[in-house]
């Protein structure tokens, strides 16, 4: 699918009904190009949704109030807005939702926590995002990891999490950057090996694989990587918005 070029301009892309049009039409591109032929997720009456992950699912939320449902506890990025959606959109499903996602964690990182912030809460539905400081912590030497410690932790982990619960649907979602901001030449080509790696771990895990790199790369032709990341990790409201809207195209049946 072709997106029309006069569809979204500069200035209308700023508001929500813009925001939920271009991530539609991303995707049903993306989804095409890039995610496997995985079932969509049907959410049930009473089911508990789990968002993990690093600073992006993390986005400022407030751990001293883990309450599901709650907005201080979803902070203020993607988790929260597609949460908010969910809720909104669906009370009759009486969902409870989550947001565990801790700022600075790698794979390993979310293994040494899984009991606590993740098995122990049972969800029916786990939407993983992880990747970006296993490669960035690397690149600033705070971190001697590879692409095969990535793939390798996060196998282990879906598997370890598969035996406890074996019910759970997975999602995994493609790690990405913008070119600006902390991002540049250097994280190539480098950087598409953990998005390959990611991709392999939802194929074998029968995770629902969502394309978010895929989605930025074709932002870009509506508005510049910095107004959807300004440092080219973490995303502006705007970058968030997309990806709430995206992941919701993404993965609800």
């Amino acid at each position: 699918m072709n997106i029309p070029s006069n569809t979204f301009s500069r200035r209308k892309i700023m508001g929500s009904a813009a925001i939920a049009g271009l991530a539609s039409a991303i995707s049903n591109k993306s989804l095409a190009n890039d995610l496997e032929k995985t079932q969509k997720i049907h959410l049930k009456k009473g089911d508990t949704i789990l968002f993990q992950g690093d600073s992006i699912t993390d986005a400022g939320r407030d751990k001293k109030n883990q309450v599901p449902n709650q907005q201080k506890a979803f902070g203020r990025g993607y988790s929260w807005m597609a949460a908010s959606n969910l809720l909104v959109s669906n009370p009759e499903l009486e969902l409870s939702i989550h947001n565990r996602g801790i700022s600075g964690n790698k794979v390993h990182q979310l293994a040494s926590r899984w009991d606590k912030d993740c098995l122990s809460l049972k969800p029916d539905v786990l939407s993983i995002l992880i990747g970006v400081n296993d490669i960035w912590h690397g690149l600033n030497g705070k971190y001697d990891g590879t692409v095969q410690t990535y793939e390798d932790d996060f196998l282990k982990l879906m598997e370890r999490t598969r035996k406890a619960l074996p019910g759970t649907k997975f999602i995994i979602c493609e790690p990405f950057v913008l070119k600006c901001g902390a991002v540049n030449d250097k994280w190539f080509p480098e950087f598409d090996k953990y998005r390959a790696s990611a991709k392999k771990v939802a194929k074998q895990s029968g995770a629902l694989f969502v394309p978010f790199q895929s989605m930025f790369d074709q932002a870009i032709n509506f508005a510049s990587p910095n107004h959807w990341a300004g440092d080219g990790v973490h995303p502006s409201a705007h970058g968030a918005s997309l990806m709430a809207h995206f992941w919701l195209n993404s993965i609800t049946s």
